[in-house]
């Protein structure tokens, strides 16, 4: 029996929302800790330290660390909308629930349609990390021999469909601990760099030496790659103990934390490089490389270890957070129908997680067959998946004063808040055509565009073939926010009533 909050409504069910076929998610099986790790992991701050951080040197030099706190307090912007719907109501999906919430029906499909993109190319990028740190880790154990990179995609791929198969439970909690023990060994490898030479202060990096707005806009973009994902949280809505409490705490709390240790990372190997007489812009493993300048070459098979398992919970809570975005578009005739459905006994999107990871893998098989280089591979990934955020941050931040403004809650803070999120998000959107990027960069912008018009066409089809597809579908994540959605004071006390979300079929409880 499950019983609805809303203050003007007491109804009472006895028959199940959903029928033996098509059983629901697995309810309550997300605290805090791994809502926290499901957004870390995908945001994935050892992929940042281990890789990314000389690409944005190349750019930025020694504002990098700058460029990386810019980044992080512009996105915050965009979480602090995001949380206008998280702490009042939750479902599996939700940034695609949210938009449509605020902004309509069709403006919601299409922001899912571009978080697919996004969870496709990150998760991409996360194959071919691990196979990067897989090759390192090798040499680091003193075999020389190349694997052959379709033999670490397969690897990566198989394990990673095994576990979000079979347990969302074991997933969070794995990638939870990877991700932990990974920045922890890359922590204690920089306190080895930065007291090494004596005093850690670096003058040229504090001083901001050789800043420029010009190379800040399209770095920041590069950063943006670093830090997307926070909101992969809310995709778990349906899973979450207490979600209108967890999930918007594991939002902010991903990015904050992540933010702080990249801006760390940023200034240790900027220094590192430095005393060490090295160019970090052109250090493809610039960890491994520091720790056998510094004299601690024991560090490179833990650090080459923590960045395979990083990447591959990267991949991991992609799927996750993909497939959660494809249900509620299955469920709205979007895409195949029979993508709604979980396992009858996993409580888990079997046939979401089924397709991403198959898309994933064939996607990389032809991309590396085609002769492009895995590293390659894994920076256009990156940017690729950082267009399509973009898109999603945009609409979030507009969508929140819309929302507010519905429920009679606007307030002068909130539409501040918008402003300001807004024109800051103009910064890496400016960064992705001016300067204009080297091909194929400078068309990657124009890829999205084409993908997100295929999507608007097809929802056009949708709703000319079966008039009114807009409205059922709004009506139909109406009920399952609404149901979702407690009194503030059932929020604030921290009283548990079980709650059904007919619009999904998807149990969940309120803080």
């Amino acid at each position: 029996m499950t019983m609805t909050t809303e203050p003007a409504v007491t109804s009472v069910t006895t028959e199940p929302a959903v029928t033996s076929a098509d059983p629901p998610l697995r309810v309550n099986a997300l605290g805090f800790p791994q809502l926290l790790a499901q957004s870390v992991a995908l945001i994935s701050p050892t992929m940042t330290a281990v890789l990314i951080i000389p690409l944005a040197f190349a750019i930025a030099g020694n504002s990098t660390w700058f460029a990386y706190a810019f980044a992080t307090v512009m996105l915050l912007f965009t979480v602090i909308a995001l949380n206008q719907f998280a702490k009042r109501s939750a479902t599996t999906g939700s940034m695609y629930a949210y938009v449509a919430k605020g902004l309509g029906a069709a403006s919601g499909v299409m922001t899912g349609w571009a978080l697919i993109w996004c969870y496709f190319f990150i998760g991409t990028a996360g194959l071919c990390g691990f196979a990067l740190m897989s090759q390192q880790f090798l040499q680091g154990l003193g075999l020389h021999g190349t694997v052959s990179p379709f033999i670490l995609f397969s690897i990566s791929a198989a394990i990673g469909f095994t576990i979000a198969y079979k347990d969302v439970r074991l997933s969070a909690v794995l990638t939870l601990v990877l991700e932990g023990l990974s920045v922890a060994c890359i922590l204690a490898l920089s306190c080895f760099i930065l007291f090494k030479h004596g005093s850690p202060i670096d003058s040229s990096q504090l001083r901001l030496s050789g800043f420029s707005l010009k190379g800040l806009d399209f770095a920041v973009v590069v950063c943006i790659f670093s830090l997307v994902g926070f909101e992969a949280a809310s995709t778990m809505g349906g899973e979450a103990r207490n979600p209108l409490k967890n999930v918007p705490r594991a939002v902010i709390w991903s990015l904050i934390l992540t933010g702080l240790f990249m801006v760390v990372m940023c200034y240790v190997e900027t220094i590192g490089a430095k005393h060490a007489g090295l160019n970090l812009g052109t250090l493809g493993a610039p960890l491994q490389t520091l720790a056998g300048a510094y004299g601690v070459s024991f560090f490179k098979v833990p650090v080459s270890l923590g960045g395979m398992v990083s990447f591959f919970a990267l991949t991991l809570s992609c799927v996750n957070s993909g497939s959660r975005i494809l249900m509620p578009l299955a469920k709205h005739d979007f895409v195949p129908k029979k993508l709604h459905g979980t396992h009858s006994s996993n409580l888990t999107p079997h046939s979401c997680i089924a397709l991403y990871y198959g898309v994933l893998i064939a996607a990389v098989f032809l991309w590396y067959g085609l002769g492009a280089g895995v590293l390659t591979m894994f920076g256009q990934a990156g940017t690729l998946a950082a267009t399509g955020f973009l898109f999603a941050y945009f609409m979030i931040v507009v969508a929140a004063p819309v929302y507010l403004k519905k429920l009679g809650e606007l307030k002068q803070s909130h539409v501040v808040v918008a402003v300001v999120g807004f024109l800051l998000l103009l910064v890496p959107l400016v960064g992705l055509f001016y300067p204009l990027p080297a091909f194929p960069v400078d068309i990657f912008p124009a890829l999205f565009a084409g993908y997100m018009l295929i999507g608007g066409g097809w929802l056009y089809v949708l709703n000319t073939r079966v008039p009114g597809t807009l409205v059922d579908i709004e009506a139909s994540l109406e009920a399952a926010l609404q149901t979702s959605a407690g009194p503030a004071s059932d929020v604030e006390s921290g009283s548990r009533v079980g709650l059904e979300m007919p619009g999904l079929g998807v149990p969940v409880q309120a803080a």
